[in-house]
């Protein structure tokens, strides 16, 4: 899966969404990984089906301005996505700006809670290309759920991870980023990025759950 051919000309040229830009012909699966939430050098990485980093998150510390502002980068440090919440917001609302975001950018895509009463699906607007949105439906404190576009078809997908060789289903800090053929797996690692700190701060997070052998 190619991420540094990711750029503005390619996200929105003629109409075709930021989903389309680095499409592939195949399901990409991706494994990801998250590190605990207090300790220096917090964050996550990710790496394809061969074993390669994709993506990686560095300082996902304890620090306000860690919770605040998120930035996705490629193998080499590259930023590919900053997202950073929008305060006040009841709606636990988050904004997405290609690469780095300086002053008087504007963001790309917006993400919203539908409720703050009781478990709600997410929605993701894309600013740049009103036809296109996408709802998030499942329950990712479970890394159970989906991405659905507008035609309600699962473009992306977040499972439970097991370890093949062993056949036991690994905990919550370990799981499986399913991509369809022609999302994008940057787009789709910032919206897990989004989701884990909506579960955070909802205090559904837990990562003492054992791992279990699957029957």
């Amino acid at each position: 899966m190619k991420v540094s051919s990711i750029d503005d000309s390619k996200f929105f040229h003629k109409g075709v969404g930021i989903a389309s830009s680095t499409a592939t012909t195949t399901t990409t699966h991706l494994t990801v990984m998250k590190t605990s939430l207090f300790f220096a050098g917090d964050g996550f990485t990710v790496y394809d089906c061969y074993g390669r980093l994709v993506f990686r998150v560095d300082s996902y510390g304890p620090d306000s301005r860690y919770k605040d502002e998120l930035v996705l980068m490629d193998p080499h440090g590259r930023c590919l996505f900053t997202l950073r919440r929008k305060r006040p917001s009841l709606h636990q609302r988050w904004e997405g700006y290609l690469h780095e975001r300086i002053n008087g950018q504007r963001p790309i895509f917006g993400v919203r809670r539908s409720s703050v009463i009781g478990r709600s699906s997410v929605t993701v607007e894309m600013y740049r290309n009103s036809s296109e949105e996408y709802q998030i439906e499942g329950s990712f404190g479970q890394r159970l759920c989906k991405i659905l576009n507008a035609k309600k078809e699962t473009v992306a997908e977040i499972k439970r991870k097991v370890d093949a060789s062993t056949n036991v289903l690994l905990g919550k800090d370990v799981f499986s980023l399913c991509v369809k053929p022609g999302f994008n797996g940057a787009f789709a690692m910032a919206l897990v990025l989004v989701l884990d700190r909506i579960n955070g701060d909802d205090g559904l997070y837990s990562s003492s759950e054992p791992n279990r052998t699957l029957n």
